[in-house]
């Protein structure tokens, strides 16, 4: 199985953002926080990029819930939103190490080419905010100790990435040019607690928006052919299943042998 996709956080193709992982603790001031507001994107050469087990089946509007462009303290929750939905079944201390490793990700930076944008967006649902996330450590030769560590505020509810990297995007002409004007929306995911509320249907259509906004003329995404949950909320939302000749080599997220894609895309609605 080849390793999941790293969050990572971006660097402005137009502004050499410093990785906050070169400030100082404690002493970045006002301005420069403001400065290092980027948002975080999925690494394809990692290898995931796919829609999330994590989505409603009925999806409707939730009102509590607000979608915004993530920033550098939601940076554990984005990690443990990521790593929870996509790999729930894994254990301690192997999910430890993991959402650790997101979460060191998501700090290193990444850049994008030039010309490009990346975002991750978050589904913030302010009633949650009290639920803060911890974590539990336990001594192996004492089983009666734990120590539990909070991170964040344990409001964030759901996350997506959208860029215009065109990683997953198959590439056009005889000098295999980087396709434009196509969004690739990526690495949904939304809490258990907070399913069958509509938020990623809120992500989706902020991903959306986005895309306009960037001039993208449509949205394109791979999804588990598994998924029959995810494929239903695309499919509502206007998602056409694109169909890939057997012997072409369109570049496709790796998760495991054996588990396969639907290529699905979206014109863009105008305003």
């Amino acid at each position: 199985m080849m390793g999941p996709a790293l969050l990572s956080l971006p660097r402005s193709s137009s502004s050499s953002a410093v990785s906050p992982c070169h400030l100082s603790p404690g002493r970045r001031s006002a301005a420069a926080a403001q400065r290092h507001r980027p948002s975080f994107p999925s690494n394809p050469a990692a290898g995931i990029c796919y829609a999330s087990q994590a989505v409603e089946l009925l999806p409707s509007f939730y009102p509590g819930v607000v979608v915004r462009d993530a920033r550098l303290e939601d940076c554990w929750e984005v990690a443990d939103t990521h790593c929870g939905s996509f790999f729930p079944g894994y254990k301690f201390p192997l999910d430890l190490v993991l959402r650790i490793d997101r979460y060191i990700a998501l700090l290193s930076g990444f850049s994008v080419p030039p010309g490009c944008t990346r975002t991750c967006l978050v589904a913030v649902n302010p009633t949650a905010v009290n639920n803060a996330i911890s974590i539990e450590c336990g001594d192996l030769r004492d089983a009666e100790f734990h120590g539990k560590y909070g991170l964040s505020k344990g409001s964030i509810a759901g996350i997506l990435t959208v860029d215009t990297v065109a990683d997953y995007l198959p590439r056009k002409g005889p000098l295999k040019q980087r396709r434009t004007g196509i969004a690739y929306i990526a690495n949904v995911a939304v809490r258990k607690e907070e399913r069958r509320k509509g938020i990623a249907k809120m992500l989706v259509a902020e991903a959306e928006a986005r895309a306009r906004s960037w001039g993208c003329r449509s949205v394109a995404l791979h999804c588990d052919v598994s998924n029959l949950a995810a494929l239903r909320l695309y499919k509502n939302q206007g998602y056409k299943c694109i169909r890939v000749p057997e012997d072409a080599k369109w570049p496709a997220p790796k998760i495991a042998p054996g588990v396969r894609y639907n290529f699905m895309m979206k014109l863009v609605p105008k305003m």
